[in-house]
């Protein structure tokens, strides 16, 4: 009997989880078993781990394998832990010395050649590896670039399964084989027209306002108006006026591009992700899910950028009513029968609609066509406990300026707002410096009206009123505190002022659905 260990990982959402591979070859009738709760992607990996070997110059001898992934109760997913159930069976043949693979992840889908393909998933994987104390890790040559993301962490790269064995400190005579590689993602032309700039959205003062205003505050935003009115344009600009991420919300971003996207990634990008589903998109399209494997949705997608619905009320009511929970908590929680997953999911909401389903009530020279009862229930498709979570709602009217006035009435650009933003989101977190926050829009409502920062009853008499008359919720009146602060971040004020709460009431009020 002989015995060969080496170690994977298991990715369960963004959080890794220390696999060891153990390999028993005993006499017995010829076969190899694995055991320990894998998925059918795994369970095919004994007929690739097995070709692979035999187009790698090792036959199998005639012996029993058993494969056991542990812990065994922990469900695991894909072929990712092909490399590492090779490598432990060269082990247990004395191919490999054990002491080659200690301290040592391996991670990679074998071909049947031998050769090692690229993998999702592979930022995560090695962050997470880190993390648990290896000190290498041995990855596919076209995920290297990836992995060397990860400081304190010898990476490794191998083309094939022979490269690997040799790695880890096999005596056998090295092949040369041709990588499989990844096609790099095409470069983003900053001079095309795809460029969007916020100087291009003319005659909407207000829109630009409260965009910045939102940017500058991390608040969501409901706009509403006719086709044409700019209400997408507005919305593909808010990325690009936000200040850029943090090393952290950067490299968190990273991770979930690497789950979802295989494409060659070698860098950080410090810019905010941009997600616009369809809006035939299901629940799970939306915050995740899936039945064995769990798959983050286009609300983590979106983490640390914007969420952009267009045409909102088109979204099934179940997706809409499934964003509740991560624009209050800022993360996802995905439960399945054998294992849970969390995700982050703390992005900028914004929605777009019509005032009805033909866009013309309440536009001047424009007949509607649309009965009264067809227009509430058009907007009445979006809840009214989804748009208490949304700070600001405003109308987009159509703009007036004809095309040809662009170039002498070109507005704020996206790198002057961004400035704003910028001060106005340092001036806050020199505010919160002492708390979890960070912008005014994760500001809990009872630290606003606490002693040190409660604002005078006559600076507040406002929105008093408007709960007193019930046309503000409790929950709406922190938020308008909220986008008040906002406002005099953005005017350089130390506190919020009358003329603050008023706008921010305005913002908050400028939609009757």
């Amino acid at each position: 009997m002989s015995l060969g260990y080496a170690r994977s990982l298991a990715l369960v959402g963004l959080s890794g989880v220390p696999v060891d591979i153990e390999v028993d070859a005993r006499a017995g009738l010829p076969g190899m078993s694995l055991i320990g709760l894998g998925d059918r992607a795994l369970g095919e990996a004994a007929e690739r781990v097995r070709s692979a070997l035999a187009n790698s110059g090792v036959d199998l001898p005639a012996r029993k394998l058993t494969v056991n992934l542990s812990p065994a109760a922990l469900p695991k997913q894909g072929s990712a832990f092909d490399l590492a159930i090779a490598v432990a069976i060269l082990v247990a043949l004395g191919i490999v010395p054990a002491a080659g693979v200690e301290g040592s992840v391996l991670l990679g889908e074998l071909a049947l050649d031998g050769r090692l393909r690229p993998t999702a998933g592979i930022l995560p994987a090695a962050l997470a590896a880190r993390d648990t104390g290896a000190r290498s890790v041995i990855v596919p040559t076209a995920n290297v670039d990836e992995a060397r993301l990860v400081d304190g962490l010898r990476v490794v790269g191998v083309a094939s399964l022979r490269e690997a064995a040799i790695q880890a400190g096999a005596a056998i005579e090295s092949t040369p084989v041709e990588p499989l590689v990844l096609s790099a993602p095409e470069p983003i032309d900053e001079t095309s027209s795809t460029t969007r700039d916020l100087a291009d959205v003319l005659g909407q003062p207000d829109a630009v306002d409260a965009l910045v205003t939102a940017a500058a505050g991390g608040h969501h935003m409901f706009l509403l108006g006719p086709p044409g009115a700019g209400k997408t344009m507005l919305a593909q600009r808010l990325p690009g006026i936000l200040p850029p991420l943090s090393h952290e919300q950067a490299t968190q971003v990273a991770c979930v591009r690497s789950l979802t996207q295989l494409t060659a990634l070698s860098a950080i990008d410090t810019a905010p992700p941009f997600e616009a589903p369809h809006h035939t998109a299901t629940a799970a399209a939306m915050v995740g899910g899936g039945g064995v494997v769990i798959r983050p949705g286009a609300v983590t997608r979106a983490s640390g950028g914007v969420l952009f619905l267009d045409e909102a009320p088109e979204f099934h009511a179940a997706v809409l009513d499934c964003l509740r929970e991560p624009l209050e908590t800022g993360s996802v929680n995905i439960l399945r029968a054998t294992a849970r997953a969390t995700f982050p999911a703390r992005f900028q909401l914004v929605l777009a609609a019509n005032p009805c389903p033909c866009g013309n009530y309440g536009v001047p020279r424009s007949e509607c066509s649309c009965p009264p009862m067809t227009r509430r229930r058009y907007l009445a498709r979006l809840s009214g406990p989804l748009l208490d979570r949304v700070d600001i709602h405003l109308s987009v009217a159509k703009a007036t300026i004809p095309r040809g006035m662009s170039t002498e009435m070109a507005g704020l650009t996206s790198a002057q707002a961004r400035e704003r933003v910028v001060a106005a989101r340092t001036a806050a977190a020199e505010r919160l410096r002492d708390t979890a926050w960070r912008t005014n829009a994760e500001v809990d409502g009872s630290y606003l009206r606490s002693r040190h920062l409660r604002l005078p009853a006559a600076v507040t008499r406002p929105i008093d009123r408007g709960v007193e008359r019930g046309g503000l919720s409790l929950r709406g009146y922190d938020r308008v505190l909220r986008v008040a602060w906002t406002l005099a971040d953005l005017d350089g004020s130390r506190h919020p002022t009358l003329d603050h709460v008023g706008r921010a009431l305005f913002l908050r009020q400028g939609v009757a659905v």
